[in-house]
């Protein structure tokens, strides 16, 4: 189904901000596990999001829609967030285990998603994942004491289950859009300011891997 384009361009460029946030976010995260990983998580991610407000921004302005460019940002979120995570937990038990399942995941609802002609199940995996890598933050913040950062956390992992599922249903109010758009900006700075506040915690401390193999 074509996505609606009865909302004006300010609420197509104001798309680009969450993910703008987003995307600094997960950069932020790579001060506390150093390594090109989560740098190509961060890429993926703001691709993603990029890609949609894209195509967004050009049916906002009287040009064509463009489905496939749309609908890259599941597939590109799925692989950005489980990079992600397996990059936060590079030090846990069962590292090798966990990626063959991530792998295995994507691939799955990779195959669902061409089946079935449209991106739900890599929807499905994008929460799986994001999910996974917001539990894993709050548990970082709670192990650092910083409540607030764990809150945070919580509140950006909260708009995602509401937000997701109700974004993608059609023919949404132009109202409804822009509520919808503020909340997912105020819950992505939510998710900055909560990412800030953890590496700030540790960017003089010693490594996770260094403190986990003395």
């Amino acid at each position: 189904m074509s996505a609606p384009v009865d909302y004006p361009i300010s609420l197509a460029v104001e798309d680009f901000v969450p993910v703008l946030l987003t995307t600094g976010g997960v950069l932020l995260l790579a001060r506390r596990c150093p390594g090109p990983r989560i740098v190509v998580a961060a890429a993926l991610i703001g691709a993603g999001g990029f890609a949609k407000a894209t195509a967004k921004l050009i049916a906002a302005a009287g040009g064509p829609d463009l489905p496939w460019l749309r609908d890259m940002l599941f597939p590109l979120l799925t692989v950005g967030f489980a990079l992600l995570y397996l990059s936060l937990t590079r030090d846990s038990a069962h590292r090798r285990l966990r990626g063959a399942a991530a792998l295995t995941v994507v691939a799955l609802c990779a195959v669902a998603a061409v089946l079935a002609g449209g991106p739900l199940p890599m929807l499905m995996s994008t929460t799986v994942f994001a999910t996974l890598t917001g539990i894993h933050l709050i548990g970082l913040a709670r192990r650092d004491g910083d409540r607030t950062a764990a809150v945070l956390i919580g509140s950006q992992l909260t708009a995602f289950f509401v937000l997701g599922p109700l974004g993608s249903r059609p023919d949404q109010t132009v109202v409804l859009q822009w509520a919808e758009q503020l909340c997912n900006t105020a819950a992505q700075a939510a998710f900055l300011v909560a990412t800030r506040r953890l590496t700030a915690a540790r960017v003089d401390a010693p490594s996770e891997s260094a403190q986990a193999h003395p």
